[in-house]
């Protein structure tokens, strides 16, 4: 029998699809392991809640990371990424660009949720820090999750209204708090989810989707502490930093790669303080990593 389902939890190659209501325990065929959260896929059932993955339909966006060997899927079919910062730990800036870079070269909406805003003496350093993204037309919301809920939900669920919205952030930036206080029913899912995909006490390290009404979702993925983009080729990396986009064709030289060339519009933005030094650098980076890729 044929059905038709969306994937709302990844774990491994096991897959949870759900399918007019019913949860389906899914595997691929073969060894791929290409199914993203949020990939909405025909399946054929193999026993009442069981099935293998036939297809996964077209996909309106897709979100990764990637480093040296593999990539890592993040999520399919979502319209917004929220980056979970915090007042307190202190979070990475490499970390909270890369997300952006990631984000437009897909074609996803991005702002920066900052949590934690009643740590009042940490509050002026973290909005200073911000600036930098606010600057470039990046929205930047400010919540306290634990002191201030009800706040909370009033300032996210409007931006949340009929999107498909995936957090992510590092560790200790309250992003699980965040979830539980959009998603009441957030814990019983996933101790549902994870013994469905059989993955124990591990019930952090899967992404996993919400719905959270008849047409929007939220998906929650594992705190990391890297981004990879090695995915990411040269054309596509000076189109993905936003802040470059006034300058580029203005070069003097067609083909300029923006790091040491003559008569740059790049560099000379970068030098006149109308680009960050901190996103040029990654922009660097990143360049030198996607001339590293294996796979």
């Amino acid at each position: 029998m044929k059905k038709t389902g969306t994937i709302i939890a990844a774990h491994g190659r096991h897959y949870l699809a759900e399918a007019g209501g019913v949860r389906l325990q899914c595997v691929t065929r073969g060894k791929k392991t290409n199914v993203a959260v949020g990939d909405v896929v025909d399946v054929t059932l193999t026993s009442p809640d069981q099935a293998v993955i036939d297809r996964i339909q077209d996909r309106k966006t897709l979100l990764y990371r990637s480093d040296q060997y593999k990539s890592k899927l993040l999520a399919a079919n979502v319209t917004q990424l929220f980056i979970v910062v915090a007042t307190e730990p202190s979070f990475s800036d490499d970390l909270v660009s890369r997300a952006l870079v990631a984000a437009d070269a897909a074609g996803i909406e991005a702002c920066l949720i900052l949590n934690k805003t009643d740590v009042t003496e940490s509050l002026e350093k973290a909005r200073e820090r911000l600036k930098v993204y606010s600057a470039m037309g990046y929205a930047v919301h400010e919540v306290s999750a634990k002191a201030h809920p009800e706040a909370t939900v009033a300032a996210l669920a409007p931006l949340l209204a009929g999107q498909s919205t995936i957090l992510i952030g590092q560790s200790g930036m309250g992003k699980s708090s965040l979830i539980n206080l959009l998603v009441p029913d957030a814990d019983i899912a996933t101790r549902e989810i994870s013994a469905a995909l059989d993955t124990g006490k591990h019930t952090t390290t899967f992404t996993r989707l919400y719905h959270l009404g008849p047409d929007a979702s939220v998906i929650d993925s594992p705190g990391f502490q890297e981004f990879g983009l090695y995915h990411l080729t040269e054309g596509m990396l000076e189109r993905a930093f936003r802040d470059f986009t006034p300058y580029l064709g203005g070069c003097k030289f067609y083909n300029c790669r923006h790091l040491s060339e003559p008569q740059c519009a790049v560099l000379e933005a970068v030098e006149e303080g109308k680009i960050a030094r901190m996103r040029h650098t990654l922009y660097g980076q990143l360049l030198h990593e996607s001339s590293q890729t294996l796979y």
